[in-house]
């Protein structure tokens, strides 16, 4: 089944279907990955927000989530603007890529576990296309362990932790941020200088050629 025509997750294509009606406007269809084919960096979220990518049909566009995504990919070079608001706004991404562990919109912005594992086979492609070199950047807990369920690695042998970067068997090298969500950001659980050092860490460890 392509990403597509994907309805896996009965709870998932309901809250489509749902939106489809309720947002005629919106996207309203499972988010496919946006940005460079050949990347060094894949970012991985956690899933379309609502009013966000559901309604843009691109990851991390049109809500807060991705203002300081794309604010912070636009100064270290990845991202042709600061500012990600429609799918048709000329933004381009040179080197980066990004995608989400879930590709559907989920009620109240929270997959089940079921949900997870059934889209990661989406994320297992996914991260298989890639370049062997390309390094993953996990947007928070459910991002991190979608990466490694994807990989078929252990969790427990990679656990989590806000500017981690672990090297997995493959080769590619694994980074860890909490997520740039709007709650994340206003309670400074997640500040701009965190953010910037996780990218900082990443082109130090992978510079640009």
């Amino acid at each position: 089944m392509t990403l597509a025509s994907c309805t896996a997750c009965p709870r998932l294509a309901a809250f489509l279907a749902e939106s489809r009606v309720r947002y005629p406007g919106y996207y309203c269809r499972p988010v496919p990955a946006f940005g460079d084919a050949s990347p060094r960096l894949l970012i991985v979220g956690l899933a379309p927000g609502l009013h966000g990518a559901n309604r843009t049909g691109r990851p991390f566009t049109g809500d807060y989530a991705g203002v300081l995504l794309y604010q912070t990919l636009h100064a270290f070079g990845y991202a042709s603007h600061p500012a990600s608001v429609a799918a048709d706004d000329g933004l381009v991404l040179s080197g980066c890529r990004i995608s989400n562990a879930v590709k559907c919109v989920p009620p109240e912005n929270k997959p089940e576990g079921g949900e997870i594992k059934r889209c990661n086979g989406h994320l297992q492609g996914e991260l298989a296309a890639l370049p062997a070199a390309t390094a993953v950047l996990a947007l928070g807990l459910v991002a991190h362990k979608a990466v490694l369920l994807a990989l078929g690695l252990k969790q427990s042998a990679y656990p989590f932790r806000h500017g981690a970067a672990q090297r997995l068997p493959d080769g590619r090298r694994l980074y860890d941020s909490y997520h740039c969500s709007r709650y994340n950001t206003q309670t400074n659980r997640l500040t701009p200088e965190m953010f910037r050092a996780v990218f900082q860490r990443i082109q130090e460890d992978s510079p640009c050629p």
